[in-house]
C-alpha cells in the first residue's frame, strides 16, 4: 500500500460507515442446534420438572452478534464511527439512520423489538420474495446518504473532493459458492447503478470505495458447501470477502473482525485477585480481556523481540492474539496522579457481563487505578501501562519505559535494561570501519548485483556471529591465538593459503591443549571466572565451531569446519540418567565390589540435589548386597529371616513359657518399704 493509500486511509476511513444487513427470512428462524442448559437449581423438590436446554435461532445468534459489534464500537469510540442497521425479509426495514441521536443500542433493541422473529416457513408466504438482496440494495442507497461530520467537511473544505469511503457486513446463508458469487455482483452491479445517480444528484454522494463482508451462517449439525475467500478486489470501487462460520462462532468471527475494522488491540489483564462470591474470606486469580487501539502496545512491541513473542498469545477459540500483562497490586495510587505516558487510549471489555469485568470496571470507577507489568523472557519485569479512570470513562495509559529527556544522557557503557560496562568497543569501532560506505562510480559492465546489495551481504557476513559483550565471548578474547581466523572466516571467498593458515590455527591450539597449558585472554570478563583449564577449552571449542558453522559460504569455507571436526571430537558432556541406568545394567556379576562403586560414582554424576529419587530406589527398595543393586527383589518374610538373630534383644519374660506371670514395674517399692522422699524410686 502507496503512502498516498494510507493518508487516504486515516482522513477518510472505511469505519466512519458501517452497515449491517442481516438475514430476516425465513430460514433464519431456524434453530442453531447449540442446546444451552437453562437449569439453574442444584436441588429440585417434588413435583418439580426439570428445565429442557434451549436452542437460539439464527437470527438471535446473528443479532446479538452484531449488537456486541456495535458495544464495543460505540464504547471505545462515542463520536464518528456511526453503524446502521438493515433487516431484509421480503423488504428492507430501516432500523435507524446516521443521525448520531439513533446511533445507541437502545433505539437499535426497540425498533428490533418491532419487528420481531423471521416470519415462519408457512405455505401462504411461499409466494413473499423473501431475499437478502432487498437488504443489500437499501444497504448501497444509504451508503450514498451524507453524514454529519461528511457535510462539515465538505462545508470547511470546498476545493479537496470528499472520498466516500464505507463498510457493509451482511450476515445471511447461501446455498453453494455459486450463489454467494451472484451475490457479489448483483451487489457490485448496484454499486455501479448507484454512482451512476449519485452523480447527477447534490444530495447524494458517489461511493469511492466499499469493503464488504459476507458471513455465511448455518446450523452446528449442518455442513456447509460455502468457502472461505480473503478480501479480493472485484472492481476498484469494491472490495470482498466471506467467511463460512457456525452459527454458535459468529460471535468469535466479528470479534476478530472488529480488530482488523477499527485498528484495535487486545490485552488480558492476568493474575486480578478477587474475593469469591461464596466465600468473601477467600480470594481467587481471574483473567480480563479488553480491548482498546494498537497503538497502546507499539512500544512495547517494537522492543525485544524475545520479550514481545513471550507476552503474545493466541485468544483461545479466536483467529487473534492478545497480549497478556499481568496486574501489579496497586499502592495507593489514583489516577489523578501524573505519569510519564506517551500515549492514552480508551478501553472496553470484551465480556462485559461477567463478574471479573464488573468488579475491575468497579474498581477503577471508583478512582483507584492499576498498574500492569510487563514480564521479560530474561527475568525481571518493567511496568508498561496504567488502567485508570478519567470523567467516567476508562483508559489505558502507555508508560514510558525508555530514559526521559530530564535524565542525564546515558554512556556508552549503559545498556536499557542496566548497566552493562564490558561492550565490545573497541571491536565495534573496527566493525564501522571496515563496512563504511563510500561512492562508487558505475562500472561500464552491468551487473546483477548492485553495489548497496553487497554492501548488505558484507555486513551480513561479518555480524552473522558477533557476540555484543566481552563476557558473552571467549575465542574473540584470544587474538593472540586464533587471529587471523575469523577475519578470514567472514570473506565471501577464500584462497588456498588462507585455508592452511586457518587449519594451522586449529591444529596450534590442539597442541596447546594435548600439552595442557592454559589460554590466557587479553580481556577476561566474567565469564571465564574460576573457570578451569578443562572448561575454558570446552567453551572455546564450542564457540570457534558456532563462528565457523555461521559461515560455511564456499567449499573453502566446508574443509576448515571438516578440519576442525577431524581435530577435535565434539562430544555431549551432559550424562542422561537413562544411560547411566543402562550402563548399571550391563554390569557383570562377577565384579559385584567393583560394580558397586562404578554405580554409585555414575549416579553421584547424574543425580542433583533436586533430582528425583532413581527408578531403582521405587521399584525394588529391597535388595540383596551381594547380588548388585538390581537384583531380584526379596519380600520382608525373607530379609527377616536372613538376619542374625544372635544380636537380636531378649525375648520378654513373660513368653518365655506357659503359666508364666510377669511382675509389673518389679523394682517399684509398697507403701509399707517406701523410705524417705529422699531416696526416689530404684532405675537400672
Amino acid at each position: 500500500m502507496s503512502f498516498n493509500s494510507l493518508s487516504l486511509n486515516k482522513m477518510y476511513p472505511a469505519n466512519h460507515k458501517t452497515v449491517f444487513v442481516l438475514d430476516h427470512t425465513p430460514y433464519f428462524g431456524i434453530s442453531c442446534e447449540n442446546p444451552i442448559e437453562f437449569e439453574f437449581l442444584k436441588t429440585r423438590g417434588p413435583g418439580c420438572l426439570p428445565i429442557p436446554p434451549f436452542s437460539k435461532s439464527l437470527w438471535t445468534c446473528s443479532f446479538e452478534s452484531a449488537i456486541e459489534y456495535c458495544r464495543i464500537v460505540w464504547d471505545l469510540f462515542p463520536q464518528g464511527k456511526l453503524i446502521r442497521f438493515i433487516a431484509s425479509d421480503n423488504l428492507a426495514h430501516l432500523i435507524n439512520t446516521w443521525s448520531p441521536s439513533q446511533q445507541h443500542l437502545g433505539h437499535i433493541t426497540s425498533m428490533m423489538s418491532l419487528i420481531g422473529i423471521p416470519p415462519p416457513v408457512h405455505a401462504s408466504n411461499s409466494k413473499m420474495d423473501y431475499t437478502v438482496l432487498h437488504g443489500m440494495k437499501a444497504a448501497i442507497e444509504a451508503l450514498s446518504e451524507i453524514t454529519d461530520k461528511q457535510q462539515e467537511k465538505m462545508t470547511s473544505d470546498c476545493q479537496t473532493k470528499l472520498i466516500n469511503r464505507c463498510r457493509v457486513i451482511c450476515i445471511t446463508s447461501a446455498r453453494d459458492d455459486e450463489s454467494m458469487k451472484r451475490l457479489e455482483e448483483i451487489f457490485l452491479n448496484g454499486l455501479i447503478q448507484q454512482n451512476k445517480g449519485a452523480a447527477k444528484s447534490d444530495r447524494l454522494l458517489v461511493i469511492d470505495h466499499c469493503h464488504l463482508v459476507i458471513i455465511n451462517t448455518f446450523p452446528v449439525n449442518v455442513e456447509s458447501q460455502v468457502s472461505n475467500h480473503p478480501p479480493k478486489n472485484l472492481s476498484p470501487i469494491l472490495t470482498t470477502e466471506v467467511h463460512s462460520v457456525k452459527a454458535s462462532l459468529v460471535p468469535n468471527k466479528l470479534s476478530s473482525l472488529i480488530l482488523e475494522h477499527y485498528d484495535l488491540a487486545s490485552t488480558t489483564v492476568t493474575g486480578i485477585p478477587m474475593k469469591e462470591e461464596q466465600n468473601a474470606s477467600s480470594s481467587a486469580n481471574y483473567d480480563v480481556e479488553i480491548y482498546h487501539a494498537s497503538t497502546a502496545h507499539t512500544a512495547i512491541l517494537k522492543g525485544n523481540a524475545s520479550d514481545s513473542a513471550a507476552i503474545q498469545t493466541q485468544k483461545e477459540n479466536h483467529e487473534y492474539q492478545t497480549v497478556t500483562l499481568k496486574w501489579c497490586t496497586p499502592r495507593g495510587t489514583t489516577g489523578s496522579e501524573l505519569q510519564n505516558c506517551t500515549s492514552m487510549h480508551r478501553i472496553t471489555p470484551v465480556d462485559v457481563n461477567s463478574r471479573p469485568s464488573l468488579c475491575l470496571i468497579n474498581f477503577l470507577l471508583n478512582g483507584r487505578s492499576v498498574m500492569l507489568e510487563m514480564p521479560r523472557k530474561t527475568g525481571g519485569k518493567i511496568t508498561s501501562h496504567l488502567l485508570a479512570a478519567h470523567g467516567g470513562e476508562i483508559f489505558i495509559h502507555t508508560l514510558c519505559t525508555a530514559r526521559s529527556v530530564l535524565e542525564d544522557p546515558p554512556s556508552i557503557s549503559e545498556g536499557c535494561g542496566g548497566r552493562v560496562t564490558d561492550y565490545r568497543i573497541t571491536d565495534f569501532g573496527m566493525l564501522i570501519k571496515q563496512n563504511t560506505l563510500v561512492p562508487v562510480k558505475p562500472t561500464s559492465v552491468e551487473k546483477n548485483v548492485t553495489p548497496i546489495m553487497e554492501v548488505k551481504s558484507r555486513l551480513s557476513r561479518m555480524t552473522r556471529y558477533w557476540p555484543l559483550t566481552i563476557s558473552s565471548t571467549l575465542i574473540f578474547n584470544l587474538k593472540a591465538y586464533i587471529d587471523p581466523l575469523p577475519s578470514i572466516i567472514t570473506k565471501e571467498s577464500i584462497t588456498e593459503e588462507e585455508v592452511y593458515q586457518c587449519k594451522q590455527i586449529i591444529r596450534n591450539l590442539i597442541n596447546l591443549e594435548n600439552k595442557h597449558e592454559s589460554l590466557h585472554p587479553l580481556n577476561t570478563g566474567q565469564r571465564l571466572k574460576g573457570q578451569k583449564r578443562d572448561e575454558q577449552y570446552r567453551t572455546m571449542w564450542n564457540e570457534l565451531d558456532m563462528l565457523i558453522k555461521n559461515n560455511l559460504h564456499t567449499e573453502n569455507h566446508k574443509n576448515i569446519h571438516k578440519c576442525l571436526l577431524e581435530c577435535h571430537t565434539f562430544k555431549d558432556e551432559k550424562v542422561e540418567l537413562d544411560d547411566a541406568l543402562r550402563e548399571l545394567d550391563q554390569i557383570g556379576p562377577t565384579k559385584a565390589e567393583l560394580d558397586t562403586q562404578r554405580a554409585s560414582v555414575i549416579r553421584a554424576t547424574t543425580d542433583s540435589p533436586m533430582s528425583p529419587p532413581p527408578l531403582a530406589t521405587i521399584a525394588a527398595p529391597f535388595t540383596s548386597r551381594s547380588s548388585g543393586i538390581y537384583s531380584t527383589p526379596k519380600t520382608l518374610l525373607d530379609i527377616f529371616n536372613t538376619q542374625d538373630k544372635s544380636k537380636s534383644r531378649p525375648d520378654f519374660c513373660g513368653r518365655m513359657g506357659d503359666n508364666l506371670v510377669a511382675k509389673l514395674y518389679p523394682n517399684l517399692k509398697t507403701d509399707n518399704d517406701r523410705g524417705p522422699r529422699t531416696e526416689g524410686m530404684e532405675v537400672e
